[in-house]
């Protein structure tokens, strides 16, 4: 088993054309972007990457296309989601054989009321297990409707050896985390928190060891958690209040294409189009985005330069 991964893993947009197909270049500046941002990996293809509105073939090509670029400079990690124990295994495998360092998966549901029990739940990732050797995050987000308890992830934190990590972005993230940090114990080698780091230092109080954020300002939540894992919280605590407003913003207004706008108007991307019938953000937004965004200079509008 590699050595743990912590700090920050900034979950990478999937960059497209103005007519929708995918961009494979514009995929590999974002890589080149993260790794010069200093951040400790790369996600691709979560739901914050439009997962959702990919082919099968698409989903090929940007993990290809992202492993290639960082050539060995940062861990990729994918995620392999799917309600299909036998797909998720499946694509956890084909990742893993392409180079992937992790996997990550929330557990199977479909729509607003196809969901599953524990011990389903338990089945699922028991066989997506069996198929892959690199380590297992699991995702316990808000777009799930399969509820997993605390104690259900402790459970399998010890009873599958290669599943080292969570990420805990529901309700009241801390609270989890600081139970699953004091049960699970060393059968877990991070636990990241999420939601763009609008929780980042509560959760990291309660022992998160990193945050898959956006790719917004990674640099900025990288630097806080290093701060925060190295005991100056009071830097740490600096750091995350000066750009949370940003933070929130993004998190509440804007959604998943707060980055691709401003990788637009910095010059990483093309285009910040998102695939149909997923909406545009609205002009008011939009500007009001880019001029709270320019009061802190992110290094996501001057990178391209």
């Amino acid at each position: 088993m590699p050595d743990a991964i912590r700090g920050v893993l900034p979950v990478a947009p999937t960059v497209f054309h103005p007519n929708e197909d995918v961009d494979l270049d514009g995929q590999r500046r974002v890589v080149d972007y993260v790794v010069d941002s200093g951040s400790d990996g790369i996600c691709v293809l979560a739901n914050y990457s439009e997962q959702f509105s990919l082919s099968d073939q698409e989903r090929q090509a940007i993990v290809e296309a992202t492993i290639d670029q960082a050539s060995g400079r940062i861990p990729i990690v994918v995620a392999t989601s799917h309600y299909s124990a036998r797909v998720a295994a499946l694509r956890s495998r084909e990742v893993q054989e392409m180079g992937a360092s992790m996997v990550m998966l929330m557990p199977p549901f479909f729509g607003a009321t196809l969901s599953v029990g524990p011990e389903t739940v338990r089945a699922f990732f028991h066989e997506v297990a069996e198929a892959v050797d690199v380590p297992i995050m699991i995702q316990d987000a808000p777009m799930s409707t399969t509820q997993m308890s605390v104690q259900q992830l402790v459970d399998l934190a010890h009873e599958i050896p290669h599943l080292k990590y969570m990420k805990i972005e529901t309700p009241r993230a801390a609270d989890t985390i600081r139970v699953l940090s004091a049960r699970a114990g060393e059968d877990l080698l991070g636990i990241y928190d999420g939601e763009e780091g609008v929780t980042l230092v509560p959760d990291l109080d309660a022992g998160a060891q990193g945050s898959m954020t956006s790719c917004l300002i990674p640099d900025v939540i990288g630097a806080v958690v290093r701060d925060h894992l190295a005991g100056d919280r009071d830097a740490a605590v600096a750091r995350w209040e000066d750009v949370l407003p940003l933070v929130h913003f993004e998190n509440r207004q804007c959604g998943l294409q707060a980055v691709k706008i401003l990788m637009e108007v910095g010059g990483i991307i093309g285009s910040a189009t998102s695939r149909a019938p997923l909406a545009s953000l609205g002009d008011h937004t939009r500007e009001a985005l880019l001029a709270l965004a320019r009061r802190h200079d992110p290094l996501i509008l001057r990178w391209a330069a």
